[in-house]
């Protein structure tokens, strides 16, 4: 997928997201997890690749449980600014809702092929080793996978950004004017 899809999808007169333009991968691939609060509540989880985030909705967000295999369906590429993006997208507008950057941090690649993605990450709350496994299509589980850091932590423990340290409410509220 291409950033062209990406800025097709907005009206930059009325969102403050950034701008799609792809850049060059640093050294260190980033990677970031955002809530989402949108027509429906999920969290996205974006890694750096080729100057651009492959990007993918996850519905339950990731879990630190290995039994767990969460759904992850394959959106359009993002920016890599977009990593930063914490706000709200103007309702009416494609993804409209509060969006807080709830993860964010560097991975590398273990494996990779036209089936399975193994990554370590190294965020402040994600850690260790994890999976993509495509099953169909768009379609790819997250799998956390056996290491140091499973715990069984919930994700909705945590409820404040990593950027900002304000909840989703706070969020809204800060960014509802402006």
């Amino acid at each position: 997928m291409s950033l062209e899809s990406y800025n097709a999808k907005r009206n930059f007169k009325k969102t403050k997201e950034p701008k799609g333009k792809k850049t060059v991968s640093g050294k260190r691939l980033k990677f970031c997890v955002q809530h989402h609060l949108a027509s429906h509540d999920h969290y996205d989880f974006r890694l750096e690749l080729n100057g651009v985030l492959k990007s993918f909705a996850v519905p339950k967000g990731p879990s630190y449980n290995p039994k767990d295999k969460r759904l992850a369906v394959m959106v359009e590429d993002h920016p890599l600014s977009y990593r930063n993006f914490e706000g709200i997208i103007p309702e009416g507008e494609y993804g409209g809702g509060t969006v807080m950057l709830w993860d964010r941090g560097y991975y590398k690649i273990d494996y990779y092929d036209d089936k399975v993605l193994k990554i370590t990450l190294y965020g402040k709350r994600l850690k260790g080793k994890w999976s993509l496994v495509n099953y169909k299509d768009n379609n790819f589980l997250l799998i956390k996978e056996i290491d140091k850091y499973v715990n069984y932590a919930k994700i909705s423990d945590f409820k404040t950004s990593v950027k900002s340290d304000l909840t989703m409410k706070e969020i809204a509220k800060k960014y509802q004017n402006k």
